[in-house]
């Protein structure tokens, strides 16, 4: 079976052919600036081939056309017709409560689906295009919707309710959610598969460190508890997101600044988080090296982003009476052994040997960085939820068919 997972921003595309038969990664790019100015797409092969194809993307439906055509191409493509592609896995970013799981495409799921844009505004509606967008240039084939939301559901009401009037949550749905549902998932089963133990008996803190960043506290397999809330704004300080933040701070910000709520909305997504602190950039990179150079606000950045994580630790390790594993992921987790070692120093207490000449240099690697004997295993494990979308859709779309 042949699965693209699709993976649709408000002005991208990212997208992966896999054949299931191996999970090899046939073809994958990425198209961005849909609908602006200078719109393009890097494609790379299996091989190795790799092109970057210029030209102007209208909207979600051109971008997926053109994906399609570089597919099937003679020079660049990896498959002769379309019949061979078997199905479509799209990533949405939020399912409310209406998904516990990943969804086989019907008209009620798109419905459901819309229904949940005014709790991601953001980022639903781009999700969608994508699946309309296949409907029309793809008829016949089957899509699955996996979500980020649907991993979390498992938490308790007393992890995801907040305490505002309950009659708010009946009526809006108001409650903590939670992200990055197929990367928390992904890197938890493989730790466990990389450790030769059984998931179920596992306490896991799983740490996806990127532009966005969450924590969750996985017990047996199931999350029970998450940073990121009814929206990515909450939990840890990110690239450019505030994270916790005192709600009277807002209030107050927006009489001071005389800005309503849209304003309000910007800056705490846009202009806040690292690139708010430090005023050098949303990049960690940047930030350490202006740190090493001695800037005073990039120094003070990096000591809350490292303590709001560790505080995070702490706090999960409390919620589920230990922790057996830590785990480290995304853009920052993978590629920063820096960030990794301020994280895990002096954490003896919770049982945690950190071991820097593990640590020292890894990036994009599987690779265990406490020490032998640790009673808590530190590791890093690089995410991969392209393929738990494309396994997820191989899975459902074969029920479907032996129903």
């Amino acid at each position: 079976m042949k699965i693209i997972v699709l993976n649709c921003g408000s002005s991208s595309i990212k997208y992966q052919l896999f054949d299931m038969t191996t999970t090899e990664v046939l073809a994958k790019g990425v198209a961005e600036k849909i609908g602006l100015h200078g719109s393009f797409i890097k494609h790379e092969r299996l091989d190795g081939t790799k092109v970057k194809i210029e030209g102007e993307i209208l909207d979600h439906q051109a971008g997926i056309e053109y994906i399609l055509g570089i597919l099937k191409s003679e020079k660049y493509g990896s498959i002769k017709n379309f019949n061979e592609i078997d199905a479509v896995g799209h990533r949405v970013v939020h399912g409310a409560e209406a998904f516990k799981g990943s969804e086989y495409i019907t008209d009620e799921v798109v419905k459901k689906m819309e229904e949940c844009i005014d709790l991601a505004p953001l980022h639903n509606p781009p999700n969608l295009k994508g699946i309309y967008a296949m409907q029309h240039l793809l008829p016949g084939v089957p899509q699955v919707g996996a979500f980020d939301t649907a991993f979390h559901q498992t938490m308790e009401p007393h992890a995801y309710m907040y305490a505002i009037p309950y009659s708010l949550y009946r009526k809006y749905g108001l409650r903590r959610y939670g992200f990055h549902g197929s990367s928390h998932r992904y890197v938890s089963a493989r730790a466990a598969e990389m450790l030769g133990k059984d998931l179920k008996d596992l306490k896991m803190i799983t740490c996806h460190l990127g532009n966005g960043a969450s924590i969750a506290a996985i017990k047996g397999g199931k999350s029970v508890d998450t940073s990121m809330g009814l929206t990515p704004v909450e939990g840890l300080i990110m690239g450019t997101r505030t994270g916790d933040l005192d709600a009277g701070v807002l209030l107050y910000i927006m009489q001071k600044e005389n800005i309503d709520h849209l304003n309000a909305n910007i800056l705490v997504n846009k202009h806040s988080g690292m690139l708010g602190i430090t005023g050098v950039s949303s990049d960690m990179r940047e930030i350490e090296t202006a740190a090493e150079a001695n800037n005073e606000r990039a120094i003070l950045g990096l000591e809350m982003y490292h303590y709001r994580i560790r505080k995070y630790i702490g706090s999960y390790a409390a919620a589920m009476g230990g922790v057996d594993v830590i785990i480290f992921t995304g853009g920052v987790g993978e590629n920063g052994p820096e960030t990794r070692e301020e994280v895990c120093k002096d954490m003896e207490f919770l049982g945690l040997e950190f071991d820097p000449e593990a640590n020292k240099g890894k990036r994009g690697k599987e690779v265990i960085i406490s020490k032998p004997g640790s009673r808590v295993t530190a590791m890093v494990v690089p995410t991969n939820e392209e393929l738990v979308i494309a396994r997820d859709t191989e899975r459902i779309v074969l029920e479907s068919v032996n129903k």
